[in-house]
Formats: C-alpha cells, structure tokens, sequence
C-alpha cells in the first residue's frame, strides 16, 4: 500500500520551525501569509502584544480580483502595504507561513515592496 505524506503536515513542521526564529516586534512586525487554493490572506502581527495590526485577504468585500492566481495576490500584497502605510507600519519582517517563497506567496511580497513596505 502506498501511503502519500500529508504535505499540509509537512508545511505546518516548516512553519514551526521558522517561528522558533523569526518574531514580531512593536517596531517591526511579522507579515503572515496563509494561502490556500482559491484565496490568499495577509496579516501583520505584533507578537509580544499578540494581536493583528492589520489583515487583508482575496476574501475582502472590497477586493475585486481572484485570489488563486498571482495577479491576485499582488493585489494584496499591495493592500495590505497600504493599510499598514496608514497605520505608520514600515517595516515588517516576511514569513511566508511554511511556504515555498514562488509564485503566489513571491506575488505578494513584491506587491507588498511595491506599496511600501520594507523587508
């Protein structure tokens, strides 16, 4: 019998083993990225205070592209840079959630460097 490893698992273990490293800070926060098949979702955190500074998703009532694609996701990206701009975020620091950085999570760093962001 073949048995086929759960790859949803197996990101879960990277990720964890990426946040024992990398943290965010009043001064410098922690971009997330969760992707899933059909929508991308953003958020930065600060996680000394544990709380969302700010979110943005391909689920936003104004948002009005497909999230499952990379036209999608640079879209975000560039959202959730705009948000944090207006909030007086800068800076964050980029985890991509267990990911591989390509394609959709790659998309939405850029967008996020385009609008402003630094990381």
């Amino acid at each position: 019998m073949i048995n086929k490893k759960n790859s949803n698992v197996a990101r879960i273990k990277r990720h964890q083993r990426v946040r024992k490293n990398i943290s965010g800070t009043a001064e410098r926060p922690r971009l997330n990225v969760y992707r899933s098949l059909n929508h991308i979702y953003a958020q930065i955190i600060d996680d000394t205070k544990g709380i969302t500074l700010v979110s943005a998703s391909s689920m936003d009532k104004d948002f009005n592209a497909y999230g499952g694609n990379i036209e999608g996701a640079k879209a975000v990206g560039n959202a959730v840079a705009k948000k944090a701009l207006e909030k007086g975020i800068k800076a964050v620091v980029f985890d991509r959630g267990g990911y591989i950085y390509h394609g959709r999570v790659a998309a939405l760093a850029e967008g996020a460097r385009e609008g402003g962001l630094e990381f």
